[in-house]
């Protein structure tokens, strides 16, 4: 497997560096962003280090896909939310800030500006938290 040290997103993959956890398989680790656009802010990242979907191979996408599925309906009986923006980025010029291939899920209420990324450091015991509310709703 492929990653890449001076990677964030590789050093939370391989337990370096902490993350509020959703799910975890053996092509992704799923957690909460730590600059949410809104509660509830989910990453999915492949496992493997790909920068964008332009490196990634068809079974780290199909992988991703399949994970956010399972987490958006995760989202929605955790979090309620009145819509569920489903984004990827590719590249510095579409917004891409981490060069590790990821998908953000950000659960939507109405009248809230659209952004795709926060601009203030969540709480950790609030991540943990919502983690913890999604993780059960996985579950179920």
């Amino acid at each position: 497997m492929v990653r890449d040290d001076s990677c964030i997103f590789c050093r939370i993959s391989a337990g370096a560096a902490p993350c509020a956890k959703v799910h975890e398989d053996a092509d992704t680790l799923t957690f909460l962003d730590i600059f949410p656009v809104a509660p509830g802010h989910t990453l999915i990242i492949t496992k493997e280090h790909f920068t964008d979907i332009f490196a990634a191979t068809p079974a780290a996408l199909e992988a991703v896909a399949r994970r956010a599925s399972a987490t958006a309906l995760a989202i929605r009986a955790a979090m309620h939310p009145e819509g569920l923006g489903v984004f990827q980025l590719n590249g510095a010029a579409a917004g891409q800030t981490v060069f590790h291939y990821h998908m953000h899920l950000i659960p939507r209420r109405d009248g809230e500006a659209f952004v795709l990324h926060g601009r203030e450091r969540a709480d950790d015991e609030q991540l943990a938290i919502l983690a913890t509310r999604v993780a059960a709703a996985l579950e179920t």
